[in-house]
């Protein structure tokens, strides 16, 4: 039996075999920087193919002064919405020659820290971060990272940082007014996520101003985790308590879903009894029953922004894309067949300095 490790193949085993130099091999697996005649470039990739040689990236990267990689820092990599965006972060990286890190917080203020300056001195090209924390603590530690950085999911913008993120007080005045215009619902409780931040959440102020805005009465708000459990926990005390809601807006497809559980077990029917709108938009609110009614984050655009800002260089911005509302059963809308809906959308657009008040 042999216990040796098999010898790695080197720069020099390929220039051997296909009769060049190893500066002509640097040249073809680099691109460059000199040209290289096509039948010899040619000669080269079939004994980079036949020895199964692979560049050492290490050595490229102290090389080149890059590593190829970007980080990328969420609160819950099980959340579907997450767990999208990591995907489409992916898809933008992979698209300019890049690989992607990816580290859950599980929401904890103490370990999202650790992760950003373990991934920063890691050394990647970029980083980008979902926080959940709020903008004093993270201004405090941008200028601290050694890498260009972008925070996603900020509602204000960060002094010297970019920052990408969806209009969550948009998404929820959609949701709020289909409801009370469309449906007539005299006013609409809100389930809210709960979280480690230094502002009051776009979608409670878009609720709360919406209700306000249209003489409506006051409605129960009830806190509970961004995530089924907390949707379904928080939706037993809701639909529970006196004076139970006709109409519940969820900040998140999963605390809406964790919700419907909760009215399904209590006998309550959606939307009969009951009309159910989640903000979010992710797969899973087209695949429950019934399908929800959603403000939907434009999750693609902003990963590529998110990219496209993280590796720009250039002078810190604060982008804010607008949410697409999405019409299907939970809200009592009906008359279309299964999977279809009806979208209402609107452009996305740049904004350079705080959110209006």
């Amino acid at each position: 039996m042999n216990d040796q490790h098999p010898r790695v193949v080197t720069r020099a085993d390929v220039a051997r075999l296909a009769g060049v130099s190893t500066a002509v091999v640097s040249y073809v697996v680099n691109d460059g920087p000199r040209p290289v005649a096509a039948d010899t470039a040619a000669r080269v990739r079939e004994a980079i193919e036949m020895l199964g040689y692979r560049p050492n990236a290490s050595a490229r990267a102290l090389k080149l002064g890059t590593t190829g990689v970007l980080g990328l820092v969420v609160p819950d990599s099980s959340n579907p919405f997450y767990a999208e965006l990591a995907l489409e972060v992916e898809r933008s990286a992979t698209r300019r020659g890049l690989a992607l890190l990816v580290a859950s917080s599980n929401s904890d203020l103490e370990l999202e820290s650790r992760l950003i300056q373990d991934l920063a001195s890691r050394q990647v090209d970029g980083l980008l971060v979902s926080a959940i924390s709020g903008p004093p603590r993270i201004t405090a530690g941008a200028s601290r990272i050694p890498v260009p950085l972008t925070y996603l999911d900020a509602q204000l913008p960060v002094e010297g940082v970019s920052t990408v993120s969806s209009d969550g007080e948009a998404g929820a005045r959609m949701l709020v007014q289909h409801l009370l215009r469309v449906h007539g619902h005299s006013t609409v409780a809100l389930l809210m996520g709960t979280a480690s931040t230094g502002w009051v959440d776009g979608r409670e102020l878009g609720w709360q101003r919406t209700l306000r805005e249209h003489g409506a009465p006051d409605a129960p708000l009830e806190r509970a985790p961004f995530s089924r459990k907390g949707g379904y926990e928080g939706g037993l005390r809701l639909l529970r308590g006196r004076g139970r809601p006709a109409a519940v807006f969820a900040s998140s497809d999963l605390q809406a879903i964790g919700l419907l559980r909760a009215a399904h077990e209590l006998g309550i029917a959606v939307p009969g009894e009951l009309a159910v709108v989640a903000y979010d938009g992710t797969e899973e609110s087209e695949y429950c029953w019934p399908p929800l009614t959603c403000a939907r984050q434009r999750i693609a655009d902003i990963a590529e922004a998110a990219v496209n800002a993280v590796l720009d260089g250039r002078a810190p911005t604060h982008r804010v894309f607008d949410v697409d509302l999405l019409i299907r059963r939970s809200c009592g809308c009906t008359g279309e067949e299964p999977g279809e809906l009806r979208t209402r959308r609107a452009r996305p657009r740049d904004r350079i300095g705080p959110p209006p008040t």
